[in-house]
């Protein structure tokens, strides 16, 4: 009887460790602000106006050996804005940008990963800002992956991207240069 249940023991045992590894779920550590949302933008074609989004949250599924299959969400609230100047941070969530009083919310939903092989791809997905949804492309690439000190398994990534302004609806005449806004993405997340 005690061969029998080791044999199914063993059997099962076997079974497990020949599936591959499945995509896992994770939520990005906003909490240990293990992730950042950043971005510059140029200042009447003299220098860079650099901030970040402070207040953001989202998941999003990776699988190391099918990272074509992986998925991310992130919504974002654009009256954080940050940019190390008070009045500056006013003017950006009034109606001549992100018109935080109309669009309290961002959100970006990927659709697709193309994996470009050594940790690399790129992320397609649409990013729905001042009620307008458009479909961009997020270059990222796999910082490392792992054990952490507390138990848990982590993952993180970089990610950079350009967006047009006016084609979300953002017009106000900074110049030319002013209408790409340089996205520097960091994201970390824990298995849940």
């Amino acid at each position: 009887m005690q061969i029998k249940s080791g044999l199914k023991g063993l059997a099962l045992a076997t079974a497990f460790a020949a599936t591959p590894a499945l995509a896992a779920d994770y939520v990005i550590d906003t909490q240990g602000a293990h992730a950042s949302i950043n971005f510059k933008i140029n200042h009447l074609g003299f220098s860079y106006v650099v901030g970040r989004f402070n207040d953001f949250e989202g998941n999003f599924t990776w699988d190391k050996d099918k990272p074509e299959d992986s998925s991310i969400e992130v919504t974002i609230n654009p009256e954080s804005v940050d940019s190390n100047h008070a009045e500056r941070d006013k003017h950006v969530r009034s109606d001549d940008f992100l018109d935080v009083s109309r669009y309290s919310q961002a959100k970006f939903v990927s659709t697709d990963y193309e994996d470009l092989g050594d940790g690399k791809g790129v992320v397609t997905g649409d990013l729905t800002l001042m009620g307008k949804t458009r479909s961009i492309d997020i270059d990222v690439e796999k910082v490392g992956e792992g054990q952490d000190p507390w138990d848990g398994y982590r993952v993180g990534f970089v990610g950079t991207t350009e967006l047009n302004l006016p084609e979300f609806g953002i017009n106000f005449n900074l110049g030319p240069a002013a209408e790409t806004v340089h996205m520097d993405l960091h994201i970390e997340g824990v298995r849940q």
